[in-house]
């Protein structure tokens, strides 16, 4: 792995996989984008809005080599290769990833086969983070997807930075959830060269 980034260096992508606008799980990383010292860069995706088709694995066709991305899949790509620090927020749907957000990690596995990109060589490094609302009162039913995260995050050399867990189902509710809020607030000040897991946030 490269050296950690100096905060200066540092652009952040928060890609949302909510099915709603302004949902809990966005509130809470817009909360943790607030935390962020200034001058670090910020951009957000909602993928709701760059929608993608449904992936095909071509890995097994011809010479097993991926076009070039175009229309939302390249706004995508771009956006992420520029990033030094991903942010998945995502609600947890069903114990794992949203739709819209596992889409969007299925399209890194063709991202990984398109001549020059050289995506998991660029992505090796980076920073992953995650960001979800449940509606349990147990913090352990995400596991299975920050393990998703987790394992990616090792597949492609990247770091993991963490997660903030928040209760959430109706409009709002989150707000209610002082501890998750907290912890949101503080979760990018950590260091996170040596970190191996990492879970913040109460439910």
């Amino acid at each position: 792995m490269t050296a950690p980034h100096h905060t200066t260096d540092r652009k952040f992508l928060f890609v949302l996989g909510g099915a709603r606008p302004k949902g809990n799980t966005e509130t809470l990383a817009r909360t943790a984008a607030a935390g962020l010292p200034e001058g670090v860069q910020r951009s957000w995706v909602r993928l709701s809005e760059l929608p993608l088709p449904p992936f095909e694995d071509l890995r097994h066709v011809g010479t097993g080599q991926y076009p070039e991305p175009a229309g939302n899949a390249r706004v995508l790509l771009d956006a992420t290769l520029a990033a030094t620090d991903l942010v998945i927020a995502s609600p947890l749907y069903w114990y794992s990833l949203s739709a819209s957000a596992k889409l969007y990690m299925d399209y890194w596995s063709g991202w990984m086969r398109v001549p020059g990109v050289e995506f998991k060589e660029r992505m090796a490094g980076k920073t992953l983070w995650a960001v979800t609302a449940l509606s349990s009162g147990d913090p352990a039913k995400a596991d299975p997807m920050l393990g998703t995260l987790r394992n990616c995050a090792e597949f492609l050399g990247m770091r993991w930075g963490g997660a903030v867990l928040g209760h959430g189902s109706a409009p709002g509710q989150v707000h209610t959830d002082s501890a998750a809020l907290e912890s949101a607030r503080s979760l990018f000040g950590r260091d996170v060269s040596d970190v191996a897991d990492m879970r913040v946030g109460a439910v």
